[in-house]
């Protein structure tokens, strides 16, 4: 009798030791949640701020503790391409893209190499971004810009104009664009046209006339 009160014992101490590891194990990694959400608290507010030092000591915890956060090292890549320092901040970038393929990440290293004068590897990565997001028109008017660079004037006006016809919002600005492009081709016409359609735009569309709103009387209620 007593050796089996012994075990009934035995195994609530058990089942309790195993319940107490479980919630010391839940707190534990609420606790680690917590820290990290702060974290990127404090980098996205340093970074807004300016302040790369705070940003940058959060960002680097946050990846040393989770080393293969592809969002860190995009906003990293962020960080270091503001301070100008485009060696590192193209390495954050082809790591973010090493871990998680994306169309943002190609199209900061082009933005990267364009501003550093190397615009064949600026066209290489905004042809790779295009390919995975081709809906975007950012895409397509970076693309564009870097064509002009390379003296491909006929790839600048195509891919600005599908930069038009991608935005479906009609930004006046995208056709504004395309108008400068065209006038520096020589295509006149063409440009005053797309200036005409970009003024249009911020022309507010007015009410239509005549028509008359019919207002319900309320139903009288019998009593």
């Amino acid at each position: 009798m007593f050796g089996l009160l012994l075990l009934i014992v035995i195994g609530l101490a058990v089942v309790f030791h195993r319940q107490t590891i479980h919630e010391v194990a839940s707190e534990t990694k609420l606790k680690f949640a917590d820290k990290l959400d702060r974290l990127w608290e404090i980098a996205q507010e340093s970074l807004q701020d300016k302040k790369y030092l705070r940003a940058e000591k959060a960002l680097l915890t946050i990846l040393r503790v989770d080393e293969r956060n592809a969002t860190a090292y995009n906003r990293l890549g962020i960080l270091y391409a503001k301070q100008q320092a485009f060696p590192d901040a193209i390495e954050c970038f082809e790591i973010a893209q090493s871990l998680e393929p994306s169309a943002s990440s190609l199209h900061n290293v082009g933005l990267i190499y364009f501003e550093t004068e190397k615009y064949d590897k600026a066209a290489l990565a905004f042809e790779q971004a295009i390919s995975m997001e081709a809906s975007v028109p950012s895409r397509h008017i970076a693309y564009a810009k870097v064509q002009e660079k390379l003296g491909h004037k006929k790839k600048m006006i195509e891919s600005l104009e599908l930069a038009v016809g991608f935005d479906d919002r009609k930004n006046p600005q995208s056709l504004r664009i395309l108008a400068d492009a065209y006038e520096r081709i020589d295509e006149l016409e063409m440009a005053d046209a797309a200036r005409e359609e970009a003024k249009s735009l911020l022309i507010p569309k007015k009410a239509p006339t005549g028509v008359t709103k019919t207002v319900k009387q309320p139903r009288k209620v019998v009593m």
